[in-house]
């Protein structure tokens, strides 16, 4: 038998691969952290994971957990939710950038729209930076979006870091850049989060750049960059097929880091039917409290199923992280 805490601290851990962001996340001290992930590995016997000073990263053993960690988690939560008799049911708005719903974001509304069959979920697909906008305007309920590493953490929103990555240039294997001429650049229109910061890295270092191909499309850059138009800057876990990272020799100056986080709306007057005040909702913690019950109640499940399900959306997904 296997904690359930446990093995929700050990997918919290392979997702943001740093026991500290893990207890930021999940409101824990990082001795914490540390103490459940050893207590697991005491458990199955097995090294999960090999870290040292700089880096964390999976075994073996550690990847094949994974797989089990998700079914065992996902088997106890419908397991609550049927004896709780408690049934989430209402209109939730979520948002998420387009490269997100190319990954297999798909499978986890799929799974969510199976077990919650009476939540009227809508989808909204967007820019990072008009998603948060119509959050904040309480258009939208929860969103799945990029934003710049240490800017407004877990704020009134309630962001929650899903993982972190590094931003790289990436182009087609042709490309090949001129150091006396201005970098080309394939970019979504403003306030898309990887455009901004390309540009400001660029004019940081004092780097000439002009713009080949704007789009608010993602298959559209991809294709524009494919076509050896110019370069883009892309989340390095998830570079979609065709195009590769470019080389150190290429010249170009490092892009950073970025964020994706799980922002919560805060929605009044909400109509329709919800879980009884006080009752656990799907994610385990009292409906009624703060964010209204029918949206917020379906929000945080479907925030807990994103969360559970984060390291499917990068690395090895076949999906994208631009704009």
């Amino acid at each position: 038998m296997f904690d359930p805490t446990q093995l929700r601290t050990f997918l919290t851990v392979s997702q943001t691969l740093s026991f500290t962001q893990a207890a930021q996340r999940l409101g824990l001290r990082q001795s914490t952290v540390s103490q459940q992930v050893r207590r697991l590995e005491e458990a199955t016997g097995r090294q999960l994971f090999a870290r040292d000073t700089h880096s964390v990263t999976l075994t073996e053993d550690g990847e094949a957990m994974l797989g089990f960690a998700r079914t065992i988690l996902e088997a106890n939560e419908r397991a609550a939710h049927w004896f709780a008799g408690t049934r989430l049911r209402g209109r939730l708005r979520f948002g998420a950038s387009e490269d997100f719903v190319l990954t297999r974001l798909p499978e986890i509304l799929a799974a969510f729209r199976r077990d919650h069959p009476e939540v009227d979920l809508e989808l909204t697909v967007d820019l990072s930076g008009l998603l948060q906008e119509q959050l904040a305007a309480g258009r939208l309920d929860l969103v799945l979006v990029k934003r710049h590493p240490g800017r407004g953490p877990a704020d009134a929103r309630g962001g929650r870091l899903v993982w972190r990555d590094r931003l790289v240039w990436i182009g087609s294997e042709r490309t090949r850049l001129d150091a006396h001429r201005p970098v080309p650049l394939v970019v979504f229109p403003p306030p898309a989060v990887t455009r901004a910061r390309a540009l400001e890295v660029l004019e940081r270092h004092g780097r000439p750049w002009r713009v080949t191909c704007t789009s608010g499309s993602l298959s559209g850059l991809v294709a524009a960059a494919g076509a050896g138009l110019g370069v883009m800057a892309h989340a390095e876990g998830m570079i979609p097929p065709g195009l590769v990272r470019l080389p150190a020799r290429a010249g170009l100056p490092d892009l950073g880091e970025v964020d994706v986080v799980l922002l919560h709306g805060t929605r009044t007057g909400s109509t329709g039917p919800t879980a009884p005040s006080g009752a656990p909702d799907a994610s385990g913690r009292p409906s009624g409290s703060g964010r209204s019950g029918a949206s917020g109640g379906a929000a945080e499940a479907l925030a807990d199923a994103i969360l559970a399900a984060g390291d499917r959306l990068h690395s090895s997904a076949p999906g994208t992280t631009p704009g």
